[in-house]
């Protein structure tokens, strides 16, 4: 029990802006454990989307402050996210799970308005293809 709340705390905090990786954590799981495979993709899903769905809705909320001194992004650069959102629209949520990029687009989504229901359907599809991914290859590796 105690590493599947390990795993989704780190995959719920890797979605969000904050420096984690679940990635590792899986695999880790994966090659050390006797956990069931099918769940520990489930609960790492989970967690990330969850965290995709907390951006989402900072996204929803953050357009408040951004005439404050402290808001992370200027306007130059939410109309960058914005217009490049807007040229590859909602499917542009199956690229949620890249590092780096994956993060701020779900929040762009929420700034957006993107729907929750379809941004969550993609992001599901895309966090879940990049685990199930990268237990294939871990699998084929390490054992």
């Amino acid at each position: 029990m105690i590493a599947y709340l390990g795993l989704f705390a780190s995959a719920l905090l890797a979605a969000t802006v904050l420096p984690m990786q679940s990635e590792a954590v899986l695999v880790g799981l994966l090659i050390t454990s006797d956990h069931a495979i099918v769940g520990l993709l489930i609960v790492a899903t989970l967690g990330n989307v969850l965290g995709s769905v907390i951006n989402w809705y900072v996204g929803r909320f953050a357009l408040k402050f951004k005439d404050r001194r402290w808001f992370p992004a200027s306007d130059r650069q939410l109309e960058r996210a914005e217009t490049w959102y807007r040229r590859y629209g909602r499917w542009s949520l199956l690229a949620s799970w890249v590092p780096i990029v994956g993060d701020p687009l779900t929040v762009v989504a929420g700034v957006l308005r993107e729907p929750l229901g379809s941004f969550v359907l993609l992001v599901t599809v895309a966090k879940a293809g990049r685990y199930l991914v990268l237990a294939a290859i871990t699998l084929a590796w390490f054992r």
